[in-house]
């Protein structure tokens, strides 16, 4: 009989990195490993790294030194980094970081079993050299499909077409050339599906193309399959994740093809709710906007990266539009759908802003009425073109132009969520009882909420509310940015 491996897997970092989590958990299943949920109960620790910012990045150092403090107390015997910054950084971070047993990139990730097997066993795994993504796929989009195979976590393109008959349970099948294996880390109603890898934007203060590649589309055969497993195991609504969604199908010779793709999303059974993040405004378009404001199941949710508004910095960060433009996109959306959900991020402080381009986007925050608003402080981001520019600002006038614009979208956020008080909205029920935090309360996330990032519904009663369920729901109140609901149809939910 085989020795039992266990391993746990640690995901910082974005919903895209949570989906890598679940294909390189299907791979290590397939092989044999046996999943835990806690660190401190399995022989490997693999820690799913987020390198985006330097917060990210110390958030992810934190976490592989505490898992490896397991190894002095716990059963843990070994700790590996995956993810972004292991990816990004390669060689230089296993020799910063002497803790980690292994430090694995991308390539890694179709033979994750025998590299975790190996550091088991005492040996040693090299780490990788860090590499220009960008460069191991054709310059011209409509190419990329058709050439040699790079590794693209969430896509598990090399999967065989027909899987083996004996998987374990929970763990999903091969649908097709291409599809993944994944195994679901949790057991909530919500689940991200990639829906493709990299970008070819070149904003100045990102370094995510450089150790994500260039932008390359999954099949729409594959999303669809993967979004009818994850429907078979429970999930009721899925969230399309990517670095820029506006941009899928174009590789595939189709730049609409997601308008396409949605309504046939939507129809897969047991679907509930399909939602779509990751939108760059410049890349908008009327079919788009249409598809997302009138499909059945299909919610009206725009998470716009507007970054800034004033025209002068968003030049500067290689990107395009202004106050009033962005202003006219969320009236055009609105006209659609008046209940639409809109969020955003923004950077303060960018190289070069002035009190005038700080006052324009507070003029555009003003006027946007966003759901949900993230304020950063700019910030040099190694490897970027906007570590090279000069009119830098200088760390006390960042700060206190960050702090003052968080104040102000947290009280914008909150009027935005008072407006909404007497709506009636269809609500995804997601905790009741002690997983609410409240034996007697439950909790849930209208369309125009997406998980962790946008606030919730606080009902006011969890009687007949049952997990996974959608309900009508009043709005009677808020709290900051969450809402307090009553519960409609409470015995059609409960049925």
């Amino acid at each position: 009989m085989p020795e039992r491996r266990t391993v746990a897997l640690v995901t910082l970092g974005c919903a895209r990195n949570e989906v890598d989590s679940e294909e390189l958990a299907g791979r290590l299943a397939a092989d044999g490993w046996e999943l835990v949920e806690d660190a401190a109960d399995a022989d490997v620790a693999v820690v799913n790294t987020c390198g985006f910012v330097e917060a990210a990045k110390k958030d992810s150092v934190d976490a592989l030194l505490e898992a490896n403090d397991l190894k002095d107390h716990g059963k843990t015997q070994a700790v590996v980094a995956v993810g972004c910054m292991a990816e990004r950084y390669g060689k230089e971070l296993a020799e910063a970081l002497p803790e980690a047993d292994g430090v694995l990139g991308f390539d890694d990730y179709a033979d994750i079993s025998s590299r975790l097997q190996t550091i088991l066993n005492g040996g040693s795994v090299e780490a990788h050299t860090p590499r220009d993504r960008r460069k191991l796929l054709p310059i011209s989009p409509a190419e990329r499909q058709a050439a040699p195979a790079v590794a693209l976590p969430g896509h598990a393109q090399d999967t065989p077409a027909e899987a083996p008959s004996d998987l374990p349970d929970g763990l999903a099948p091969a649908s097709g050339p291409r599809a993944p294996l994944r195994r679901r880390l949790d057991t909530s109603p919500v689940a991200s599906v990639k829906l493709a890898s990299g970008c070819d934007r070149r904003c100045s203060f990102c370094a995510i193309p450089s150790f994500r590649g260039s932008f390359i589309s999954r099949r729409p055969s594959d999303v669809l399959g993967e979004t009818r497993w994850l429907a078979e195991q429970g999930v009721k609504e899925i969230m399309l994740v990517s670095e820029n969604n506006t941009s899928y199908g174009k590789d595939l010779g189709d730049i609409r093809l997601l308008e396409t793709l949605l309504p046939e999303l939507a129809e897969v059974e047991g679907i509930e709710r399909v939602r779509v993040s990751y939108l760059q405004p410049a890349e908008m378009r009327p079919g788009l906007i249409d598809v997302l404001t009138s499909t059945p199941k299909v919610v009206p949710y725009f998470d716009l990266s507007f970054q800034h508004s004033a025209p002068d910095v968003l030049r500067a960060m290689r990107r395009f539009g202004d106050t009033d433009r962005f202003l006219e996109l969320l009236d055009t959306i609105r006209s659609k759908a008046p209940q639409a959900g809109v969020r955003s991020n923004f950077i303060v402080g960018f190289p070069g802003e002035t009190e005038a381009d700080f006052a324009e986007l507070e003029r555009f925050l003003t006027n946007a009425r966003l759901d949900a608003i993230g304020i950063f402080g700019y910030s040099d981001e190694e490897g970027t073109e906007a570590v090279t520019y000069e009119n830098k600002l200088d760390e006390d006038v960042i700060a206190e132009r960050l702090a003052h614009m968080q104040r102000l979208a947290e009280e914008l956020t909150s009027q935005r969520a008072e407006e909404r008080i007497g709506e009636t909205l269809e609500v995804l029920v997601e905790a009741v009882g002690e997983e609410a935090g409240d034996e007697d309360g439950a909790t849930g996330r209208a369309a125009h909420q997406a998980p962790e990032t946008d606030g919730q519904v606080v009902f006011t009663t969890s009687e007949g509310l049952v997990r996974g369920r959608i309900v009508r729901a009043k709005v009677v109140g808020s709290l900051g940015v969450d809402l307090v609901a009553e519960p409609l149809d409470l015995e059609e939910a409960a049925g």
